[in-house]
Order: C-alpha cells, then structure tokens, then sequence
C-alpha cells in the first residue's frame, strides 16, 4: 500500500499524536508556518508491504503537567464532577459534625475544678515555719526555702497567716500598717519574691485579712483620736462618764478576752470600742470611707500577686447603733457586772444586719482581678460560729448573689469528744446545712487549737488525716500535722513570749525539719518559742525515711486524692457510724471503683459491712492503711476488724453503687456532679 509521505505526518497528529506544548508557547503555530520548500525536497512516496489495517483513534488521557485547556476538558466529565461534589459535601459534613460534637462535649463537660478545690491547703504562720537569718524567728525567705517540702507534700495552695507590720503585743492579729510587711519576716522584696517563687512551683498563695480592727498604733488611729479630718469617725467613739477615778462604759458589751470592750482614751476623752484587746480598736464599718479603705488594701495586694484571701473576725464588722446592753444567759445575772464573754448573747456585737452586704463588696473587688483566664482569685471566710451552722452557711452567699468561695469549717476542731459518732455528726452537720452546689471544707488543726495528738493523743493522728482528705471538697492542713506535732508544754511558754492578754501559743512551735539543734528550724542559738522536746523522732527528715511514719501515709493519701476521680469529685455516702467507727463510701457515676474508708474513733471494733450494703463483694483491696503493711491485702467484707485509731481505704468493684441504693437515699451528698465514660476517658454531666 502506499501511503502519501506527507499525509501520514496530518494524519498522526491528526488522530492519534498530542503534542505536550506545556512548557513551549506557540510552537504549534510556528510549526504550520514552516516553509512548504523544505517538504517538497522530501520523496514524495514510500512503499511499504504491510497488511491493511484501520488506524484507531487515539484516546486522550489525563497527564502530568497538562495546561488548564486539557484540565478543564476532564473536570467537566460526570465520574470527576461527581467524585469532587462528594469529597467537597464529606468534609462540610465533617467540619458541621466536629463543630456539633465540639459544642455537645462542652455543654455535656462538668466544670473543672477550680485550684482551690483541685488540692490540700497548707497554713503556715510565719514565725514559726523557718528562720533564715537566725534570729529564732521564722520569715518569708525561710518559707521559700522549704516549698519542695510543700510540692512533696502534693499540695496545691499556701496559706500564709498575717505577716503586716504590727505591735508584737497582739501576736500580729491588729496590723499598724496594711501596706507593709513586718521587719521580723522581711521586706517587701522578700514578699514578692515568696509570691514569685510560690508561682513558678504551680502553687497558689493566699494570705490572712482581718478588716475588723487596726493596732492602736496604726496611723488612722492615731489621726482620729485627734479629731483629724476624715479619720474622725474611722473608729467607734462614744462618751463615757467617770465616777469615783473610774470610767463607766456605755454599755455591759464585753470583749472576747473578756472585761469590758470599751477603752478611755485619754487624749479624745471618749471610749473606743474593741471587741479583742484594747490595743485592737474597731474600725466603724458604717463609714464607707473605711470600706473603701479595705477595698484599696485587697486591690495593694492582689495587685502583688496573692491569689486570696481568708478575712478573719468578720461577725464583729458591725454593731448595733443603738448600743443596748445585751441580754445575759443567765438572766439572775442582770445587773451584775459581767466580765467573761461566755455570759452574754452577743445579739448586738455580731452579724448585724448589713454584715454581707460589706463582705459582698470585698467579693466584688476581689472579682475584678479574677477576669484573666486561669487567674481566679479566691475568697475564704475565717469565723467560726460554732453553735450557729445557718450563720455559718450564710458567707456563702446565694445561688445569685457570691460571697465566699466557702466559710471555713471548725466543726472537726471544736468536738468535745473523740468518737464514730462524734465525727459523723460533725461532718453531717455540715453537709446536710451546706447550699446546694456549694464546696465544702474540712480542718483538723489551725493556729488557734491544740494539736491533734494534744487535743486527741497520739494513736488518732493518721486516722484524723486519713479522714481529712477522704471526704469531700478543700481539705486544710495546719503546718506540723503532716509529721504529727505536738503542742509545747503551757509552762515552756513565759510571759516573755506572750506580751499581753490571752494568747493560743503551745501549737505555734517551730516547725520541726530534722533532729539537728533546735530542729532545723534556726541555726541561731534560741528560737522565739521553744522546739517542742519530740523533735529527734518527730521531724520531717527521719519520716521520710519510714515508710509507715505519718509524714509518708500524709504523701500517700494525697497522692490517692489527685489520682483517682472519686475521691476528688464523687459521691460520699454515709454507710455506718456507732461509737467507734465511721464508715463511708467514695464513688463516681459510670467509675467501676468504689472507695470505702472504714475510721476507727473509739476502741477495737469488728463490723459486718456486707450486711449494711446490699450487694457489697464479699471481699475488698485494702488501698491503703494506718498500718502500712496491710496493704494490699484482702479483706472479708462480712469481718472487717479494726484496731483504735486505726484506718483503712477499701477498694471494690461495685455491682451497683451505693448511691443509687433506696437503702441510702438521704444519706449521700454530692458536689460538682459529673460522670464517667469509660469508652471516652472523660467525664460528662448528664447521668
């Protein structure tokens, strides 16, 4: 067949050839303009015996590098259309469903807790803790020293008691200046390097005001005893009238620290009103002036760095103004001068009508440095109401209205009696009165108690911690309880270290570090109070050696507190109380672990658990235990034996929790209520 030479070149470009012309412009067009000349030159004809055969059409196909003309020519065809449309819809579909889930989790999420609710809160007073520059006296620089020994102990907050520059006569509780430190603990370098220090250990800080009163040494008072300008009536002055060389007081009012709680001032010729020592003079809260004073002192502060504050005293804020005498307890008794402050219903001196409206205002301060994200500032009431629970609950605020985060909670301080009883009544007076929604608190020690091993004895120690920081919400350690200090004898303590007036110093001994010369506390020759005679056994430096010393159970049971979620936000259900023990439970909704803390108060006891709790396991884990070599062991739930003041932290699977129980209702309380998926890993709220 032959083939015309230069038809076969237009037919293969034709029909079958593509030139790939991505990278070369217009050499299609320069080709069809070539010179005719150089074709003719070419034979015109070639033989070439093959078979007949039809050439086929060549197919175009997508290629790498095609330019957008041959791109668009495929992007219009139905199969990549259609596959695009479907990609571009999946992942509309994706983003909507990730945005939908994103919401659902955060509606469905318990609110985190806060980092006052997350861990323990230390008390330290200051002077006790650690001297640094040896003049037996414990400072700021000193406190900075030792916070590894706080970060070990898994706490989360430091409580530091008044350090404001103040007369040693009232132990520092009636500040001379609000806006300065006193030399005995540092400066104000020293402060905010503590602040910093405390900080870059992802601690938190808050720091004792009590607005209540000033020293008599205080500028302000100074001024208004002078009449001088605003600072007049910054105190509560009244007229009193002499006879016979002596004062006669407005009114029977009497101080905490008994006799009356009014003072002549000799340069005014007026009482002053004090509801502590008379070189405490109560501020007049009824001045807005003085309010607004405080405020600017919380603002001096926070702006330093404090993440808190606990303000002491507040029921004595205000007074009645009509200044009646207040009715005696014993109503033979009218007429008699009284003297003690036991004899009298302070119906006049103590939570006066206008009361929250003050400690509203100081949340509201406090709230406008806790607008950055992570920096919430802490409010704590420290007023012990003792035999008025409602009262107590009412710092609270309500559910519209804020006032503290919680008001500190005695009740474990002020039982009269050790017994199963006993503990339960004190935590059910609080849970059972507590608002709902609210967190609450527990306490065993404070600067103004004795010790556990003093008010209680020493076999009680690590049961009352075990309890401290099984049951719910902040629990509050005083510092020294961690290792199991005692309160120094009453007769180490000379009227040198006292000053004035009634004093609670036997449970402010220096902090006991090692069995070293006065403890470690000082490497000066004496301390302010003297180190407590226990302190080569009982110190932190030969506990941490022991692993069944009180310092390492302490460690142990914080460490269950972070780690498992029952303990820190769970349920706890009352499950059996009698003289000797108190039993409750620990558990979280969806969680396949329940804790079960059986605390022995009173003597040896056996109990039969399984015959309380309807489907209780006839064994359970010792988690943990006063004895630490219990361990690990298991135990019969139907004969669980304890020894005096010992304590154990059951582990068990529940085939169902006791707070779903009919048995039970009434008895378990919650707060921040969340639930758990085991699928997901996270909590949920709806349950």
């Amino acid at each position: 067949v032959e083939v015309e030479a230069r038809s076969l070149p237009m037919e293969l470009s034709g029909k079958g050839g593509v030139e790939n012309n991505g990278f070369v412009q217009n050499e299609a067009f320069e080709d069809k303009e070539t010179d005719t000349s150089s074709q003719e030159e070419m034979p015109k004809t070639c033989g070439v015996d093959v078979e007949p055969v039809a050439v086929e059409e060549t197919v175009l196909k997508p290629y790498a590098g095609m330019p957008k003309e041959v791109l668009l020519q495929f992007s219009s065809q139905a199969r990549y259309r259609v596959t695009r449309e479907i990609l571009f819809w999946l992942i509309i579909a994706g983003a909507v469903a990730l945005v939908c889930a994103t919401i659902a989790i955060i509606a469905l999420s318990p609110q985190c807790l806060d980092w006052w609710q997350a861990g323990p809160i230390y008390q330290i007073y200051p002077r006790s803790f650690k001297d640094s520059n040896m003049d037996g006296n414990g400072d700021l620089k000193g406190i900075q020293e030792k916070l590894d020994h706080i970060t070990y102990l898994n706490i989360k907050t430091v409580w530091i008691t008044s350090v404001f520059k103040s007369p040693l006569k009232d132990l520092r509780y009636g500040a001379e200046d609000f806006y300065d430190i006193d030399p005995i603990f540092g400066s104000m370098r020293d402060f905010e390097n503590l602040i910093a220090a405390i900080h870059d250990k992802g601690l938190k800080v808050i720091m004792d005001l009590i607005p209540n009163h000033t020293s008599d040494k205080h500028r302000w008072f100074q001024l208004s005893r002078n009449r001088t300008g605003k600072y007049t009536d910054y105190y509560i002055w009244q007229d009193c009238t002499q006879a016979a060389g002596s004062v006669i007081p407005p009114n029977n009012w009497v101080s905490v620290f008994g006799n009356s709680s009014w003072q002549f001032d000799d340069v005014r010729k007026q009482c002053y009103f004090h509801q502590f020592g008379k070189e405490q003079p109560d501020l007049n809260f009824r001045n807005l002036a003085v309010q607004q004073e405080i405020q600017d002192i919380i603002k001096f502060w926070l702006g330093k760095g404090v993440d808190g504050f606990s303000f002491g005293a507040v029921k004595f804020l205000l007074e009645a103004t009509h200044l009646r005498d207040e009715p005696p307890v014993n109503k033979s008794q009218n007429g008699v001068i009284i003297t003690a402050y036991s004899q009298l219903y302070h119906d006049y001196t103590t939570t006066q009508v206008g009361l929250h409206d003050i400690i509203r205002g100081f949340r509201h301060t406090i709230n406008q440095f806790s607008r950055e994200p992570g920096r919430y500032r802490f409010m704590g009431t420290d007023d012990d109401e003792k035999e008025d629970i409602e009262a107590t609950m009412m710092y609270y605020g309500t559910t519209f209205i804020q006032e503290a985060d919680f008001p500190f909670n005695f009740n474990l301080i002020n039982m009269k009696n050790l017994s199963g009883n006993n503990i339960f009544e004190a935590v059910d007076l609080w849970m059972k009165n507590m608002p709902a929604g609210k967190w609450p608190n527990w306490a065993v020690g404070s600067p103004n108690a004795a010790r556990i091993s003093t008010r209680i004895g020493k076999e009680y120690v690590n049961v009352m911690n075990m309890l401290l920081l099984t049951l719910p919400g902040t629990p509050v350690t005083y510092y020294g309880e961690e290792i199991g200090m005692e309160n120094i004898a009453s007769e180490d303590v000379s009227e040198e270290h006292v000053n004035s007036g009634p004093a609670t110093l036997p449970e402010k001994s220096p902090m006991q570090w090692d069995g070293e010369v006065n403890a470690g506390f000082t490497e000066g020759n004496s301390s302010w109070l003297p180190v407590n005679s226990d302190y080569q056994s009982v110190n932190v430096e030969i506990q941490s050696t022991w692993s069944n010393s009180t310092l390492s159970l302490y460690r142990a049971l914080t460490l269950l507190r972070n780690n498992e979620l029952p303990m820190n936000r769970g349920w706890m259900c009352y499950i059996w109380n009698d003289s000797d023990v108190f039993v409750y439970v620990r558990e979280l909704d969806g969680f396949n672990r329940v804790f079960m803390m059986v605390l022995n108060f009173g003597q040896e006891s056996t109990i039969d658990l399984k015959a309380v709790v309807p489907n209780l396991p006839s064994e359970a884990v010792i988690r943990l235990s006063t004895h630490f070599s219990n361990a690990g062991k298991v135990v019969n739930t139907k004969l669980i034996k304890t020894e005096m003041g010992e304590g154990l932290v059951l582990e068990y699977k529940p085939a169902k929790q006791v707070h779903t129980m009919e048995a039970f209702q009434g008895k378990c309380f919650v707060a921040e209520k969340a639930c758990y998926s085991k699928a997901l890993d996270l909590l949920y709220v709806s349950c």
